[in-house]
C-alpha cells in the first residue's frame, strides 16, 4: 500500500519569506556569525526547555485550557522554537517543505490507519 499524497497547508513562499526575514534580521544585528548549526540547534534545544516550562506539572487537562496568560507565554516560546528551527534549516540548505512532506509520506507508510488508528503504539509495535 503506498502512502496518500499529503498536500502541504502552507506556502513554501512563506516560509522563505520568513527565513529571508530572519535572515535579514540576523544580518543586520551582525549575529550571523553567531548562526552556525551548531550555535542553533542549542539555541532551539533551550527554547524547547522554556516551552516545555509552561507544561511542566500541569494536568493534561489543565495544558488543553491554558489560562490567556500562559497562552500567550506559550506563543512566544513557540514563535522562537519556530524561528531557530527556521534559521537551522536555512544555514543547513534544507527544504522545510519539502522535508516534511517527505516525512508525512514516510510516517504514512509506517503508521497506515487500518493498523494504528486509535493507538499510541510505535510503528514497529503495531500488529
Amino acid at each position: 500500500m503506498t502512502a496518500p499524497n499529503i498536500p502541504p497547508t502552507t506556502s513554501s513562499n512563506d516560509i522563505q519569506q520568513l527565513q529571508q526575514t530572519l535572515a535579514e534580521f540576523a544580518r543586520l544585528r551582525n549575529w550571523d556569525q553567531f548562526h552556525t548549526p551548531k550555535n542553533l540547534a542549542m539555541a532551539l534545544s533551550g527554547e524547547v526547555g522554556e516551552l516545555l516550562e509552561i507544561f511542566q506539572w500541569l494536568t493534561p487537562e489543565q495544558s488543553q485550557q491554558l489560562p490567556l496568560e500562559k497562552k500567550h507565554h506559550a506563543a512566544e516560546e513557540i514563535a522562537d522554537v519556530m524561528m531557530y528551527l527556521l534559521r537551522l534549516a536555512d544555514k543547513c540548505d534544507i527544504d522545510v517543505m519539502q522535508a516534511c512532506q517527505d516525512k508525512l509520506q514516510q510516517n504514512a507508510a509506517k503508521y497506515p490507519i487500518n493498523k494504528c488508528y486509535g493507538s499510541a503504539k510505535k510503528y514497529n509495535e503495531l500488529d
